[in-house]
């Protein structure tokens, strides 16, 4: 009887949530919230320092690399991965990606905020506002929501809505690269969280 007891302890511990005897009949089964915080533990905070260097590094482009910018940084990007988390679904990153994206998007910033600047000061001002539906193919989530994000962060590009297949884009103007430019940019986001895309159907919705 003790040597039962025993072995039921013992496959107690491997698994503290059931209690088996010597026959394999549960005896009691008694999940703890031990096991519920360990679970949920594993995804979260690798989620939040993943998410959390992410948002740091859109706020470090934002504010233009400000040293003291961080005493209001720090605490807006933990509350922004946190509130990420808790909302968004995860993802996984791939990591070296980052250092093809980071290139990428600070050269389409300089060169976006030259085409901005020059329309602003051109005697014409040749601007032709336009709202884009563009048919978004990243899987829904985080990829998406961060798309999303950095087209707004682009000079004269402006995420207005995002629907289950589409983005809508606010444009300074109708200018013919526009489309095939969130193109590269949503084939740059996928690498980045290590996704394929389907094929595109050309065009706007």
């Amino acid at each position: 009887m003790a040597t039962q007891c025993r072995w039921a302890h013992n496959r107690w511990a491997q698994n503290n949530d059931t209690i088996v005897n010597g026959d394999g009949r549960n005896l009691k089964t008694s999940p703890t919230w031990a096991s519920y915080w360990h679970s949920a533990s594993q995804g979260f905070w690798p989620s939040i320092l993943r998410r959390g260097l992410l948002f740091a590094l859109a706020w470090w482009i934002l504010v233009g690399g400000e040293i003291t910018s961080w005493w209001i940084g720090v605490p807006a990007v933990l509350l922004a991965a946190t509130a990420s988390v808790a909302l968004v679904s995860s993802a996984t990153l791939v990591w070296y990606e980052l250092l093809r994206f980071v290139p990428y998007f600070l050269i389409r910033s300089l060169l976006g905020g030259m085409d901005v600047a020059w329309r602003a000061f051109h005697p014409g001002i040749p601007i032709d506002p336009h709202l884009l539906k563009y048919p978004i193919r990243l899987p829904p989530g985080l990829p998406r929501v961060f798309m999303a994000n950095t087209v707004s962060l682009l000079p004269g590009t402006l995420s207005a809505e995002l629907g289950s297949t589409y983005l809508n884009v606010h444009v300074l103007t109708r200018r013919e690269n526009v489309f095939s430019d969130l193109e590269k940019l949503e084939r740059n986001v996928a690498a980045l969280f290590g996704t394929s895309l389907p094929a595109s159907n050309g065009g706007v919705m």
